[in-house]
């Protein structure tokens, strides 16, 4: 057998809200390519949305939701995965534990979390997600494919913050958190080797340095270096991993899913954080947290944090 992992993330250039890292894992035969994936599962799942067709899209998230539109189809593809996985969260504070339980400590440190906690799903429908999850287990099984796992890693302002004045960069604080991400995924897969397939970080080129990091104890080999293509070889507790990093990497569907799942977390951490200023301030206009409407918000809001007593670290990314 071999794995397929892909990771990707959701929140890299705001200044609000946090940085949402996932990874989804794959089984595949020996023999698969491992960018088979689309192919193999083309009887059950498709690279976008189409109201003729009963498949599951599982896509890059900028294909499947754009700001201000429906998260059904965001929403459906994640919670079908988490279900095929036995994990069904049915409310807010649920999704995290389930993706990410070391998320939670950081949840409950910010006010506007407090007794917010809605019903999951919120644009699709619990039966929906139960038919699509028969669907994909059906379409797994008939392609000799099987779901392993699905998992994230969160990082909120207060983190955020402390973890780039660590780096010194937050291009940094990303390559390190997926990469931890990863290796806390392989590490609980069964013995067999890996494939890491991630979207390439910002502008960086060389991942050997970072790989290092994440494997102090292993020797990491660069195949290749450029632009479009980065490949390194690692062995870890005696599996061969092979990380590849390239541009568009959602054309992988294991990166796909993991897009789709950063982002559905990202969506639902600003629903409460918007709740709660607004609150606190009528007709606030909410913010989905890039740097211009960002600043516009963080202004908007300045005199009742003051007043509240709700230091800036916790709300404001430093880069």
């Amino acid at each position: 057998m071999v794995f397929v992992l892909g990771t990707d993330e959701a929140g890299y250039g705001p200044n609000l809200g946090p940085l949402c890292i996932a990874a989804s894992a794959w089984q595949l035969p020996e023999d698969a390519p491992v960018d088979s994936l689309y192919e193999r599962l083309a009887a059950v799942v498709c690279s976008q949305v189409s109201k003729a067709s009963d498949k599951l899209p599982i896509a890059d998230s900028k294909a499947l939701y754009k700001s201000g539109g429906t998260l059904e189809p965001l929403e459906r593809g994640v919670l079908v995965a988490l279900a095929c996985l036995g994990r069904w969260p049915e409310c807010w504070r649920e999704i995290w534990a389930a993706l990410d339980n070391a998320a939670v400590a950081q949840i409950d440190d910010l006010p506007w979390h407090d007794d917010f906690n809605e019903p999951l799903p919120l644009q699709t429908s619990s039966p929906a997600v139960a038919a699509g999850a028969t669907l994909l287990a059906t379409g797994c099984q008939a392609a000799a494919v099987t779901l392993m796992e699905l998992q994230a890693a969160i990082l909120f302002p207060a983190v955020f913050n402390q973890s780039v004045k660590k780096c010194d960069n937050k291009a940094e604080v990303l390559s390190l958190t997926t990469l931890q991400l990863a290796r806390r995924v392989l590490e609980g897969l069964p013995p067999g080797r890996a494939v890491v397939c991630c979207d390439k970080h910002g502008g960086r080129t060389y991942y050997a340095g970072v790989l290092q990091h994440i494997f102090p104890d292993e020797l990491v080999l660069a195949r290749t270096e450029t632009a479009a293509l980065a490949v390194y070889d690692v062995k870890h507790q005696g599996r061969s991993i092979e990380f590849r990093f390239q541009p568009k990497g959602e054309r992988h569907l294991a990166t796909a899913l993991a897009s789709m799942t950063a982002k559905y977390l990202r969506e639902l951490s600003m629903r409460p954080f918007n709740a709660f200023w607004q609150r606190h301030i009528p007709n606030l206009k909410p913010t989905a947290g890039y740097p211009t409407d960002a600043r516009r918000f963080f202004d908007d809001i300045g005199d009742v944090r003051q007043r509240l007593t709700i230091a800036s670290d916790l709300i404001w990314r430093c880069r």
